[in-house]
């Protein structure tokens, strides 16, 4: 391809490549110190056009990184933060996982600014002042990473800022409430398309573009019932049922308020009043939040030679991440749950491991049976912790 000039066009903007660039210095080049001129690789003539074409290159790049950052399905961090703040909205931040620790040591002790390290040197803030009492004193723990900090029961072991009168710490069986990682553009791009349906003509896509505009929520599912009787999620006739996970419930319950239908009755088990803003009215507003189902997930994996012991703790995560990525009301499909287990080997032309055996289910069996996909009802969601998450080898 020849050089030409930056451009857009229907189709964008068009720019020239590094090697598009430096054949046009070479060709002018030359056209005016004469074809025989010698420009091969050892020339200083030659060196120095491809410093100044790298150079007009980079400017090139940076003019693209430029035009995509205009618009919000190509931009990226900062750019799509203050794209997303004409719709309204802004990236939700990260948090810290927690967790309960138990202290231990001499009675009345008083513990300042405490840190504690788990068997994967994740490190974990006590409160500012802990003071120990008889039998031990248990406090929550903060890591000190933003996002998913998991630990399993009773690795919480090591106390990292050591202070007189302090012998021990541990977590015994307590799991952590995980944190979550700054919200990723994917996500972002995803609800500031949602958001766009806020004036829509089908209010059902405006209210859940609204409650999941709301500071703190997560997920988000609803059902519309418009037919004359109830239906098979336990929604009354010409009502919506929200599902909505996290956030504030007031704030919640304005959001449904001011984008449901004439008429529209809300169902669920929570309830917070809404005063309308025009006539003063009270309006009781209902929802739901997630009932939780433990999911038990367990592999039976087939080592291979370039398995090592790091692959047990990643497959795990791996499964634990799928599962926390479902949307409020999805099954759990067994297939999805052995390709996240399989997606950990680094090629699948030479895996580390294979799956030989599988099994999954939920309730309160730690040793799940069957091969089938797991039905989890419209007001339930997935959650799990490694500890059900178990690896054995065949």
């Amino acid at each position: 391809m020849s050089y030409q000039a930056p451009s857009i066009s229907a189709t964008g903007l068009s720019i020239p490549s590094y090697t598009d660039i430096l054949d046009f210095y070479q060709s002018s080049f030359l056209n005016i110190y004469g074809q025989q001129s010698y420009l091969g690789n050892d020339s200083a003539d030659l060196q120095e056009m491809s410093i100044v074409a790298l150079f007009a290159a980079d400017v090139m790049n940076a003019v693209q990184l430029v035009y995509t950052n205009m618009g919000p399905s190509f931009a990226i961090g900062p750019a799509l933060d203050i794209l997303v703040k004409l719709n309204g909205l802004t990236r939700k931040p990260a948090s810290y996982s927690t967790c309960l620790v138990t202290v231990n040591g001499v009675t009345g002790t008083v513990i300042t600014n405490g840190v504690v390290y788990d068997l994967n040197n994740n490190l974990w803030n006590l409160p500012a002042s802990v003071t120990i009492a008889g039998g031990g004193t248990t406090v929550t723990a903060t890591a000190q990473q933003p996002g998913p900090i998991t630990v399993a029961a009773s690795q919480i072991i090591g106390i990292a800022t050591t202070q007189a009168g302090w012998t021990s710490v541990t977590n015994g069986s307590n799991l952590p409430n995980l944190g979550e990682a700054a919200e990723p553009d994917s996500q972002l791009r995803s609800r500031q398309a949602i958001s766009t349906e806020l004036p829509s003509i089908a209010l059902i896509a405006g209210m859940k573009a609204a409650l999941e505009a709301v500071s703190g929520v997560t997920r988000v599912n609803i059902d519309e019932n418009y037919t004359g009787a109830t239906n098979g999620n336990g929604t009354p006739a010409h009502s919506v049922q929200c599902v909505v996970e996290n956030g504030d419930p007031l704030a919640v319950a304005t959001a449904i308020y001011t984008n449901k239908s004439i008429g529209c009755g809300t169902y669920g088990s929570t309830s917070e009043t809404v005063i309308d803003p025009i006539t003063g009215l009270s309006n009781a507003i209902s929802f739901d939040t997630p009932t939780y189902v433990t999911v038990y997930v367990k592999l039976g994996v087939h080592q291979l030679s370039s398995w090592n012991n790091s692959f047990s703790a990643l497959i795990q995560n791996a499964v634990l991440a799928y599962l926390q990525g479902l949307s409020i009301g999805q099954n759990v499909s067994f297939i999805s749950t052995m390709a996240a287990a399989m997606a950990v080997n680094l090629t699948l032309d030479n895996p580390a491991f294979i799956i030989e055996t599988a099994s999954s289910g939920i309730g309160t069996s730690p040793s799940p049976s069957g091969t089938s996909d797991i039905s989890i009802t419209f007001d339930e969601a997935a959650q799990s912790a490694l500890g059900n998450i178990v690896i054995s080898f065949v």
